[in-house]
């Protein structure tokens, strides 16, 4: 039924649009105080690979673990080559990457939480930042497993980002891949300069360490690198597990599916005794957070 009145009608309706423009300036306003309080940017986006919503080796307990798109190393036993690249095919902004994590709190109990591991997350740190932001407020436990490739000390804007983000990381799981700077390029196409300087940056900000390395015979199980690495891992004061990760083939389809020779062809992964003996170089057993059990002493 029309109304009698329309003068009226259209007063109304004016009146009604205004405040619902005041409304939105409101929340424009409110959303620019957010980021700039966080530094953050409505159109942050983070590029996702895959997820494994019940992971038990990527930090303590169950994981949900995502993992990000594009890397800039090329490490000659990668077993997620298909990860290298950054193809911005599933995007997903932080709140949804979290609000889809959160959905397995059950599963995390006490102990267990998120994992943003790669690919690189670095590449995408300002969308790992926001992520662990919204996990910190809801106190779930953050883990950044990191090859440590990008990080940058002499820039001071991306170092500002990088304290951010250590904000809310409870735990930085790092893969120090060869001591050695020489071979480090051989083996990975970069230095190893920058990713040591990482590991001594974590541990003085004081963010608990797990740190990783992978034994592949012939090229990164030499006893004195081991044992340099040793020296070197004693100088982080929060580094809390040292774990041996054997090299294996079963990546090796990826390459072949992808068309990228392999480097490795023909390398056999490493005994179990020749584990053990990289575990007793390092001193495995000798962090709080060591697995119980194993063949070290």
């Amino acid at each position: 039924m029309f109304s009698k009145h329309p003068k009226g009608l259209i007063a109304a309706a004016l009146a009604n649009m205004g405040e619902r423009f005041g409304f939105y300036i409101m929340m424009a306003i409110l959303t620019l105080f957010i980021s700039a309080k966080f530094g953050l940017s409505e159109t942050t986006t983070g590029y996702i690979y895959s997820v494994e919503t019940f992971g038990l080796v990527d930090g303590p307990g169950v994981r949900y673990i995502i993992f990000l798109q594009g890397c800039a190393m090329r490490c000659q036993y990668c077993h997620n080559p298909e990860t290298w690249a950054f193809t911005k095919d599933t995007a997903s902004t932080p709140q949804e990457a979290f609000t889809a994590a959160y959905r397995y709190r059950n599963y995390w109990r006490g102990n267990g939480g998120l994992t943003i591991s790669g690919g690189e997350p670095l590449l995408q740190l300002d969308f790992v930042s926001e992520v662990f932001r919204l996990a910190r407020a809801k106190k779930v436990q953050t883990a950044l497993d990191t090859s440590a490739q990008p990080f940058a000390p002499d820039d001071a804007e991306w170092m500002a980002r990088f304290d951010k983000l250590l904000e809310n990381t409870d735990l930085v799981i790092l893969d120090l891949k060869e001591i050695d700077d020489e071979k480090h390029k051989k083996l990975t196409g970069h230095s190893n300069k920058n990713i040591l300087a990482m590991a001594q940056y974590v541990a003085a900000r004081g963010v608990d360490l797990w740190v990783r390395h992978v034994l592949v015979p012939g090229l990164t199980d030499d006893a004195d690198g081991l044992r340099q690495l040793d020296a070197f891992i004693k100088t982080l004061p929060t580094v809390r597990r040292v774990e041996i990760l054997p090299y294996h083939t079963l990546g090796l389809f990826k390459w072949q599916n992808l068309g990228i020779p392999y480097p490795l062809d023909g390398v056999r992964v490493p005994t179990a005794e020749e584990v053990e003996t990289a575990e007793q170089l390092l001193h495995v057993r000798d962090y709080p957070d060591a697995p119980k059990g194993g063949t070290t002493k």
